[in-house]
């Protein structure tokens, strides 16, 4: 079972991808060979696959990778994991499948990599590879179902589902209502908005927020523009006149700044426009430096400890080793969830003390004990069972954009934020 970030990001993964054509065969970023204080004994190497260039652009899904290198440079820097260095190998498989299935072989056979790390990919094709030579992946984004299909792969937010080889239960994965419960009776909001383009996956995923929505007593309306010729105008006008307390959307960045644009235009004002955690980033000043009014409506929420909460330590150690190893100046929670997944590898092989198998590290990911990372991330299992649950105890994370804290402001400790709300079921 999925939380709730991943139909959102297969949505977009898929829409955006529905305007490309062609692929390019992948090439190797680089690799990283350890030469710091760890280097006494033979490194772990581990691989990190990214559609690092795509057709959604050459940052959007690189968070996970530059989080996940930062750690492993400093964890070198302090003796690697029981004195052995981890090498880091990257491959960019620009978001194409027959790239990603390359990328995987050659990670596989010519670089031996132990496991694999903080994935991002948006076709991962070579899953099925990944798991019949039974290759620990650790931490990576669930931008498919494949994270909920296959053994010997654990995504960044858990899973519940058999991972027998057919996604889900029966081929349906279930997300709870945990975000728009959180709305409800934390902001008493109660009528909502949901924007989509008249493209599957886009209007796929509007269908799931609306039944949640609905599942937790909104009134919803259902706005949808041309995929090529958006009327956002009319659409933020329809906003205004039902009184919308929130707006969800099933858009790209650009439709949503356009969305942002027509709002402000027909002076709609909404107690929180809600993104998902790929937009979560200190890049929202750039984004939408035009449309202050809808930026300062602009809520998140995730999974994930707010990467901006610099007093809680696990967050300071985050960010002082971005600044220290990572090339890019843009923070994000992708690049935290990149660091967790790395900080999750490395536990799982020092819990093996000098026999650092993969049988091991599969056994402390399996482990019954939640894993939480230092408290970055909210206590996250794997369980394998028969039937999905009808309803679940969920937390969630939030933060609201403030432009006068010149960043994200996290609202209240995600271990608080929880519900107890039904699952739906949906098709991946």
């Amino acid at each position: 079972m999925t939380r709730r970030a991943a139909p959102a990001l297969l949505a977009a993964a898929v829409l955006l991808l529905g305007t490309a054509c062609g692929s390019r065969l992948p090439e190797r970023d680089f690799d990283h060979r350890p030469t710091t204080a760890a280097t006494g004994r033979r490194p772990l190497t581990v691989g990190i696959i990214t559609s690092a260039t795509s057709p959604i652009g050459a940052t959007a899904f690189t968070g996970p990778r530059d989080g996940a290198r930062a750690y492993f440079a400093r964890l070198n820097d302090h003796g690697g994991v029981g004195g052995r260095p981890v090498r880091v190998v990257t491959c960019d498989d620009q978001g194409a499948g027959i790239g990603n299935s390359d990328c995987v072989r050659r990670l596989l056979t010519k670089e031996k990599v132990f496991a694999l790390v903080a994935g991002t990919s948006l076709d991962y094709a070579g899953a099925p590879l990944v798991s019949r030579a039974g290759v620990p992946d650790i931490g990576g984004q669930p931008i498919g179902a494949q994270y909920d299909t296959y053994p010997h792969l654990y995504s960044i937010y858990g899973s519940l589902a058999p991972r027998d080889g057919t996604p889900g239960w029966d081929g349906r994965l279930y997300g709870g209502t945990e975000v728009y419960r959180y709305f409800r009776e934390e902001h008493g909001a109660r009528t909502a908005a949901v924007v989509s383009y008249n493209q599957a996956s886009s209007a796929a995923y509007a269908r799931l927020v609306t039944e949640g929505l609905r599942a937790e007593g909104y009134r919803v309306a259902v706005e949808q523009v041309d995929f090529a010729l958006p009327n956002f105008r009319a659409v933020a006008a329809d906003i205004g006149a039902r009184g919308a307390d929130l707006v969800f959307d099933a858009l790209d960045t650009h439709g949503n700044v356009q969305l942002c644009e027509a709002m402000e235009a027909a002076d709609v004002r909404v107690a929180a426009k809600v993104t998902n955690v790929q937009n979560w980033s200190s890049q929202v000043p750039d984004d939408y430096r035009d449309v202050p009014g809808c930026r300062g409506s602009l809520w998140v929420t995730g999974s994930s400890r707010d990467y901006a909460d610099r007093d809680h330590p696990a967050v300071a150690a985050f960010l002082e080793g971005m600044d220290r190893y990572a090339a890019t100046k843009v923070r994000s929670q992708w690049q935290l969830e990149g660091w967790a997944a790395a900080m999750w590898f490395a536990d799982a092989a020092a819990s093996c003390g000098d026999d650092v198998t993969r049988a091991c590290v599969e056994r402390f990911m399996g482990r019954t004990e939640p894993y939480d990372a230092d408290g970055l991330l909210l206590p996250v299992r794997f369980e394998r069972l028969p039937e999905p649950p009808q309803t679940r105890r969920t937390c969630l994370s939030v933060a609201r954009w403030r432009d006068d804290a010149h960043g994200w402001v996290t609202q209240g400790d995600m271990n608080e934020n929880c519900f107890t709300v039904p699952q739906l079921a949906y098709r991946p």
